[in-house]
């Protein structure tokens, strides 16, 4: 399957999940992720749909994949954070919270620059 491929792969898996079939989003994401298991992206929209399944065990594992493939991305910290506090702890969802901010902090600082 080609990049290109997986990209649609993973755009049409998040139209699947808007539209309220996560069952479909899931399959496409897993396809997506078999064929390439480094995507950031298909990582990331597992682990909100399944978050929003309220399988927070698969969800945290599925971010915890995305995080290990880009710390630098601001999304991934806040569903951690969402994740976190949803699992009850506070103390972890403050860090990944804190972590975006910071990032999106430096984001901005970044593009504030003549």
């Amino acid at each position: 399957m080609s990049p290109a491929e997986i990209s649609d792969l993973i755009e049409d898996a998040t139209l699947d999940f808007t539209l309220g079939d996560h069952e479909a989003a899931l399959k496409k994401l897993d396809a997506a992720l078999e064929a390439d298991p480094q995507s950031f992206a298909g990582w990331h929209a597992k682990a909100e749909i399944l978050f929003d399944l309220r399988q927070l065990d698969q969800a945290l594992e599925a971010a915890e994949k995305a995080l290990a493939l880009d710390a630098q991305d601001i999304h991934i910290h806040t569903s951690l954070s969402r994740i976190w506090m949803e699992r009850g702890d506070k103390a972890k969802a403050e860090h990944h919270g804190a972590q975006a901010r910071i990032l999106g902090w430096k984001e901005q600082l970044r593009s504030e620059k003549p």
